[in-house]
């Protein structure tokens, strides 16, 4: 077997060291997104004031009537997934068009230039042109489950910003679920949950990491015949 030339081994370590400069890149960036995401922890409450005999103090936490429902920052909050959409598209378009123009054979000095005694000059010209397109397209999805955030912020309005995520480690896979909203305080149930469909511009993830989910994808060079960027 030949031994590679000065060019193709200095192609091969471009290559390399691209891939693993890619492979860091991409573990920083999910460390820095996965600290992102880390449960909120309540606000520090002032040390106890020292005793001096009285009942009230202004800087002490202090609940007569305890509400269970989340409505400081760290409170946790159940979340209910009951997300199912359905979208469907059907398109369709027809055109036809056709066109014909007679040109006359041109005169010279008061004469219809001919050949051989025929008006063989004249021209005509045809066209004709149809188009006939279709389309459709269906979508759905569902996502039912359980799980819980923690208030992350609250609003001067009162609303609660809930953030969270869940990972489930099976085998060589993790699950993970994501979310992120607003929450109205009177949406939130008296067991302190709220419906998915009551959280204000939510964004959910639901995806996976490790063995199972790298051998659900393509890899870089099938993406590449399968994009826009393949000329055939």
């Amino acid at each position: 077997m030949p031994y590679p030339s000065v060019f193709a081994r200095i192609a091969i370590a471009s290559l390399l060291t691209a891939a693993l400069a890619g492979c860091a890149g991409m573990g920083e960036r999910q460390k820095k997104e996965d600290a992102e995401w880390a449960a909120t922890a309540p606000v520090t409450q002032p040390a106890p004031a020292a005793a001096d005999g009285s009942i009230y103090h202004d800087m002490q936490n202090m609940e007569l009537f305890n509400d269970p429902r989340a409505h400081r920052v760290g409170d946790i909050l159940t979340i209910n997934l009951v997300e199912a959409m359905q979208a469907s598209k059907t398109s369709e378009t027809t055109t036809a068009k056709t066109d014909k123009n007679t040109l006359s054979a041109p005169e010279l000095l008061g004469h219809t230039l001919s050949v051989k005694g025929g008006n063989t000059a004249d021209s005509n010209l045809n066209s004709a042109n149809s188009f006939d397109g279709s389309g459709s397209s269906t979508q759905s999805n569902q996502l039912t489950g359980q799980f819980t955030v923690t208030v992350s912020q609250r609003l001067s309005n009162g609303n609660l910003i809930v953030r969270g995520e869940k990972w489930l480690t099976i085998n060589q896979g993790q699950e993970l679920i994501r979310l992120s909203g607003i929450v109205r305080p009177e949406d939130i149930a008296q067991d302190n949950s709220v419906d998915s469909t009551r959280v204000a511009d939510a964004r959910i993830t639901y995806t996976g990491r490790g063995v199972l989910n790298s051998a659900n994808q393509q890899g870089w060079l099938a993406r590449f015949f399968n994009s826009k960027w393949m000329p055939y």
